[in-house]
C-alpha cells in the first residue's frame, strides 16, 4: 500500500483519541464505582462478633444493616479483640478499616484518635439469678453467695459487706457454672456473656437483670479515626432509623434488656477501659489493690507498669489478669519455681516462638524486645515457690 504524505502523523492522533477516550472511561467507572463499608471485628468473640456467617454476632449484624443503609458492601477485618487498644491502633487507626463496633463512647478512650457514633446501646453488668428471684438493690444480696468476676466493679462494690459471701471467678463462664452447680446463689457479672450463655448454653433458665452505675455501664458507640468525619455523620444519620433493628439484635443474642438495677459507686478507682476477648470488645473495669508478691519493687517501676499494662491487656486472657491464676499449667507466677536460673530464657523463647500446639502465638512481630522485658520485669514481681 502506499504511504500518503501526512497519514501515519493522522493515525497516531487517532490512536491518542481512542486511548484517551478509553482512559477516561475507565477512570470515570473507577469514581462510580461504590467503596466497601470496612469494619474491623473479632471472628471468635460471640456475643458480639464471629466470621461464621450463619452467626455473625451482634456488632458485626448491626454493620450489616449499616452497610445497607449507606448503599455500600460489607468487607471485614478480622483481628482480635484481647489486644486491647492495640487493635485499635493496628486496625482502625492504621486505616485497615473504616469503623469499629461497640467501643466505649468516652473521651477517655483514645481520645481525640477515635471518634465515635451517637450510642446504639447501653453495655454493662448484670446480676443473674433464678427466674423467681429478682434483686432490687444490693441489699438484696445480704446473706446470698456472689460470683464476681476477678478485678471488676461488681467485685470491687462488694468487697466492704461483710454480710455478703463473693464467690470469686475469673470469667462470666466460671460465674454461670458457679450459678448452675450450685455454689452461688447469684452471679454478678458481664451482662451481654451472661445473656449470651443463658439463651445459648442454659436455655433460658435465668433471670438476667441489667445493672447501673459508676463503673457498672457505659454507652456503647461506633468509633472512627479522628480524619473520618464525613463517615462518622453519615452514619449518625441513619442510626435512629435502625434503632428497632438493633434492639431486635439485642433480644436475638441474649442480651439483658429492661430497667436496670441501680447500685451506688464502687469504693476503687476506676482504671479507665480495657478491652479484652474474656469480659467484650470494650468495657469500663476497676483496679482492684492486690498484695505484691514474689519480688520488691524492681529498681525500673516504669518498667514493671508497662509491663503489667501490656500483660493485662493481652496475656489475661489466658493466664489471668495481674497473672493471677488457679491453674497450675498457666500459672506464671511459678515461673522460677518450674524453671530457676533457666527462667529468663525459657521466657524469651517462649514469647518469641510461641507454643502453637497450645493455642499461645508468637509475639515477636507483634511486641518490641523492650516490651517483652517490661513484661517480664512485671512477672518477677509476682513470682511464688507454690501456689497450694
Amino acid at each position: 500500500m502506499t504511504m500518503r504524505p501526512g497519514h501515519s502523523g493522522s493515525l497516531a492522533i487517532l490512536a491518542l483519541a481512542v486511548s484517551s477516550a478509553l482512559f477516561v472511561s475507565a477512570t470515570t467507572a473507577g469514581a462510580d464505582e461504590v467503596q466497601p463499608f470496612r469494619l474491623c471485628a473479632d471472628p471468635t468473640n460471640l456475643p458480639f462478633s464471629s466470621d461464621n456467617p450463619a452467626q455473625p454476632g451482634f456488632y458485626v449484624e448491626i454493620g450489616q444493616a449499616l452497610a445497607r443503609a449507606l448503599g455500600q458492601p460489607i468487607v471485614y477485618d478480622w483481628y482480635k479483640s484481647y489486644f486491647g487498644k492495640r487493635t485499635v491502633r493496628v486496625t482502625l487507626l492504621g486505616k485497615q478499616c473504616d469503623a469499629m463496633i461497640g467501643l466505649p463512647r468516652s473521651d477517655d478512650f483514645m481520645g481525640p484518635s477515635v471518634i465515635f457514633s451517637s450510642t446504639f446501646a447501653r453495655q454493662g453488668y448484670a446480676l443473674v439469678t433464678a427466674k423467681d428471684r429478682a434483686v432490687n438493690g444490693i441489699d438484696d444480696l445480704r446473706g446470698k453467695r456472689v460470683a464476681v468476676q476477678f478485678a471488676s466493679t461488681p467485685q470491687n462494690l462488694l468487697a466492704a459487706r461483710d454480710e455478703i459471701r463473693k464467690v470469686t471467678v475469673l470469667s462470666p463462664e466460671e460465674g454461670m457454672k458457679a450459678l448452675e452447680e450450685g455454689t452461688a446463689d447469684v452471679a454478678f457479672i458481664w451482662g451481654p456473656v451472661a445473656g449470651w450463655l443463658n439463651k445459648t448454653a442454659y436455655q433460658d433458665r435465668y433471670r438476667i437483670q441489667l445493672t447501673e452505675g459508676e463503673g457498672l455501664t457505659w454507652d456503647a458507640a461506633i468509633g472512627f479515626a479522628r480524619t473520618s468525619t464525613e463517615l462518622r455523620d453519615r452514619v449518625d444519620a441513619v442510626l435512629p432509623q435502625l434503632a428497632p433493628v438493633i434492639a431486635d439484635l439485642a433480644a436475638k443474642y441474649g442480651l439483658p434488656g429492661g430497667q436496670p438495677v441501680r447500685f451506688g459507686a464502687a469504693h476503687a478507682a476506676l482504671s479507665g477501659v480495657t478491652t479484652g476477648n474474656g469480659t467484650a470488645v470494650a468495657q469500663v473495669a476497676n483496679v482492684v489493690a492486690t498484695e505484691t508478691k514474689g519480688d520488691a519493687l524492681p529498681k525500673n517501676a516504669e518498667a514493671v507498669n508497662s509491663g503489667k499494662e501490656i500483660f493485662n491487656g493481652t496475656c489475661a486472657h489466658c493466664h489471668g489478669p495481674d497473672a493471677v491464676q488457679s491453674e497450675k499449667k498457666i500459672d506464671l507466677r511459678l515461673l522460677r519455681h518450674r524453671y530457676g536460673d533457666d527462667m529468663h530464657t525459657t521466657y524469651l523463647k517462649t514469647v518469641h516462638e510461641g507454643r502453637p500446639a497450645k493455642g499461645m502465638p508468637s509475639w515477636k512481630e507483634v511486641f518490641t524486645d523492650d516490651q517483652l522485658e517490661s513484661v517480664y520485669a512485671f512477672l518477677m514481681t509476682v513470682q511464688v515457690e507454690s501456689n497450694d
